[in-house]
C-alpha cells in the first residue's frame, strides 16, 4: 500500500499489494475514522509496532494522523524515513528502533488512539506479552489491529503443493509449523488470536480472513485476464467476513477495542 489517495478513497497500490492489504486497510481505516469521530479530533496518535518501511504508516500519515513506527531493523527504519519524505509526511511519521517486548522503553503507555501489531506475533518469544503491551499503549476506547499468520492457510498451501506430510505435521503442531525449514515460527487460529486480545484486556470485535484465495490463484491468471484482479479483490472482501473461510486464510485479522 505505497500510496494513499485523498481521504475517503482507496489507496493506490500495486496489484500484488492490493491482494495482500486491501481487506485489512478497509477495516482499519473504518475503525480509525470511527475513533476520530468519537474523540472529535481529525488527527489521531497511532502506533505501528513492527511497522517496517511504513506500508500502513505512510498512508495513515497522508490521512493526517501522527504515526510512530517501532521496528527493530535499522534498514527498515531508514526505508521508512525515505518513504515518508517522498510522500510528504515526514513531519507526521517517525520511526523508533525497538520491539513490542521492550515497547515502553521507547514509547509511553496509554498515549495512542490506535495500535497496529501486524506480522509481529508470529516471531516474538511471547505473543501474549506482546499483545498486552499493545493494549497498554492504547488510550481508553482505542483500537487494536492484530494481523498474524493463519494455521489453516499454511496447511492448505502445503497440501495443494503436494507436500502432504508437511501439511499433516502443521495441522498437529502446537505452533502450526510444517517442518524445520518453515520460515514462520508460529501460526494462529482465529480463536487463538481473539483470545490473545481478550486476555490482554481488549474487547475483540470483527475477525477477517486475509488472502483466502489470493495465494492459491495462479499469478499469471490475475496478471493477464481482464478484470481478474478486481473480481478477485471483490471475492476476497466478501469471503473475509465469513467465519467459514477464516480457517483457510493465509492471515487472520482481529480488530479489538480497549474498554473505556
Amino acid at each position: 500500500m505505497p500510496d494513499q489517495a485523498p481521504r475517503g478513497e482507496t489507496p493506490t497500490r500495486s496489484p500484488r499489494a492490493s491482494l495482500r492489504t486491501s481487506v485489512v486497510w478497509e477495516v482499519l481505516k473504518e475503525a480509525i475514522d470511527r475513533r476520530a469521530e468519537a474523540t472529535g479530533s481529525p488527527v489521531l496518535d497511532i502506533l505501528d509496532t513492527g511497522g517496517g518501511s511504513g506500508s500502513f504508516a505512510v498512508p495513515l500519515g497522508r490521512l493526517g494522523h501522527r504515526v510512530t513506527v517501532v521496528d527493530p531493523s535499522p534498514n527498515a527504519l531508514f526505508a521508512l524515513e525515505r518513504r515518508a519524505a517522498e510522500a510528504g509526511v515526514a513531519d507526521r511519521v517517525r520511526g523508533v528502533q525497538g520491539d513490542v517486548h521492550g515497547l515502553f522503553e521507547v514509547v509511553e503507555p496509554g498515549k495512542y488512539d490506535a495500535v497496529l501489531c501486524h506480522g509481529v506475533l508470529e516471531y516474538v518469544d511471547d505473543p501474549a506479552e506482546g499483545v498486552r503491551n499493545a493494549v497498554d499503549a492504547l488510550r481508553p476506547g482505542g483500537a487494536l489491529s492484530l494481523l498474524a499468520a493463519g494455521l489453516g492457510g499454511a496447511v492448505v498451501a502445503r497440501a495443494l503443493a503436494g507436500h502432504f506430510a508437511e501439511a499433516h505435521r502443521a495441522l498437529g503442531d502446537p505452533a502450526g509449523r510444517w517442518g524445520e525449514g518453515d520460515p514462520v515460527p508460529r501460526r494462529f487460529t482465529a480463536e487463538q488470536l481473539t483470545e490473545l486480545a481478550r486476555s490482554a484486556g481488549a474487547e475483540p470485535g470483527a475477525v477477517h480472513g486475509v488472502r483466502v484465495f489470493a495465494d492459491l490463484v495462479p499469478g499469471a491468471l490475475v496478471d493477464t485476464q481482464p478484470g481478474a484482479l478486481d473480481s478477485l479483490l471483490a471475492l476476497e472482501a466478501a469471503a473475509a467476513e465469513l467465519p467459514a473461510f477464516h480457517s483457510v486464510a493465509t492471515q487472520l485479522h482481529v480488530l479489538a477495542r480497549k474498554p473505556g
